[in-house]
């Protein structure tokens, strides 16, 4: 393990639950509403702004960016997030939040997470998922485009989506026979020192497992993965292997564990233990700091399940089509076909309670339950952005 990782992750260790996460535990003004503090690692604005109170959510990090699909030689569709696409959608995210000031208080620093909470509101934190959006003409030495996000309130900068860019390596890279497992370009260095220099948080979701493995190493603030999956339950290229769930913990950042059931188990029905089993085993392998809840459907749930009352064989026919096009090409774990989309317990506009209620029956003590639920992101957050 490198010197700095171990460094920093025994100071976690040493300051994780009096010092770092006692904010949430201690706050008086909190414990007066006996309400638990609950943070989405990735969601969207809701159109209906009842979906945020219904949520019981304190704060979640919400992916704002826009795409434009793109056509590969392979045939395959990659979506990518121009800055064209996403300065227009961060602006019209930015107007939606100012627009509802007594539900959303836009995230800028992670103290706001607390100003949320004790104003009984919902820290909204923008995220891009894919650093597409600063382009090629954008200058490396002044990082306008990326300032002009900045400004505009972005907070948590994806390096890449699936697949890779002149920053980093995609989780489904492949060259038709064996998986691509790309690293960290030149650029991607220059962009984490840029990210770094800035306060802004790196989410390394959707990277290749090196790219993630380099994007730690090169970091000097902790880095997430705001959305994904274990990959020693699923062996699939969208899940990360345990060396990249370590690497993530040392560097004091975590893991998010997301709701795309078919990324989350094998069995034929889907259920909250396979959930549960999923943050059992980030916990085992990198501690109970580590692991935190992300959603990626929307707040209520994937809209198309919900309309079909949760049908998973009848949902899941939407994916297939993708799916295939990626077995063509031999991706890792696309040779088994899904089953399933959703988790229907969790499908739902509740789901954080669920969950918190579900450890609790699996004998999680309400000290690390608090810091899964929510604890974990708003440490990460309070330490990054400043």
């Amino acid at each position: 393990m490198p010197h700095n990782m171990l460094t920093r992750r025994k100071l976690l260790k040493g300051l994780g639950a009096a010092a770092l996460c006692s904010p949430f535990l201690v706050n008086q003004a909190w414990a007066a509403r006996q309400q638990s503090l609950y943070v989405d690692g990735l969601s969207f604005l809701p159109d209906d702004i009842h979906d945020v109170k219904a949520s019981k959510l304190s704060a979640f990090i919400a992916d704002i960016s826009d795409i434009e699909a793109i056509k590969q030689a392979d045939g395959t569709t990659n979506y990518k997030r121009s800055y064209n696409a996403c300065i227009q959608s961060i602006k019209k995210a930015k107007a939606i939040v100012d627009a509802n000031p007594d539900v959303y208080l836009q995230g800028q620093t992670g103290l706001d997470i607390e100003r949320a909470y004790d104003s009984e509101r919902t820290a909204v934190y923008f995220q891009i998922q894919g650093a597409d959006c600063v382009e090629a003409d954008s200058s490396q030495t002044n990082w306008q485009q990326l300032n002009e996000f900045k400004d505009n309130g972005l907070r948590v900068l994806q390096l890449t989506h699936h697949y890779g860019n002149r920053f980093a390596g995609g989780a489904l890279d492949n060259d038709g026979k064996t998986g691509l497992n790309l690293p960290l370009t030149p650029a991607g260095h220059e962009l984490i020192e840029a990210l770094n220099h800035r306060h802004m948080l790196i989410d390394v979701s959707h990277s290749s497992p090196q790219t993630a493995l380099d994007t730690a190493k090169a970091s000097k603030s902790p880095i997430v993965q705001s959305h994904g999956a274990v990959r020693s339950i699923v062996n699939h290229a969208r899940c990360s292997p345990d060396e990249v769930i370590r690497a993530i913990a040392d560097t004091g950042g975590v893991f998010g564990i997301f709701m795309m059931s078919f990324w989350l188990t094998n069995n034929p029905t889907p259920t909250i233990k396979d959930y549960i089993k999923q943050i059992d085993h980030v916990v085992r392998i990198a501690g109970v700091d580590s692991v935190a809840i992300a959603n990626d459907y929307p707040l209520r749930g994937q809209e198309n399940l919900l309309k079909l009352n949760n049908d998973n064989a009848e949902g899941v026919k939407e994916y297939l089509e993708w799916w295939h096009s990626l077995r063509a090409k031999n991706v890792l774990g696309f040779d088994i076909e899904p089953k399933h989309v959703v988790i229907p317990e969790l499908n739902h506009i509740d789901r954080m309670s669920r969950i918190d209620d579900e450890l609790k029956q699996a004998r999680f003590k309400s000290s690390d339950r608090d810091r899964i639920m929510g604890g974990n992101w708003q440490r990460v957050l309070k330490q990054v952005l400043v």
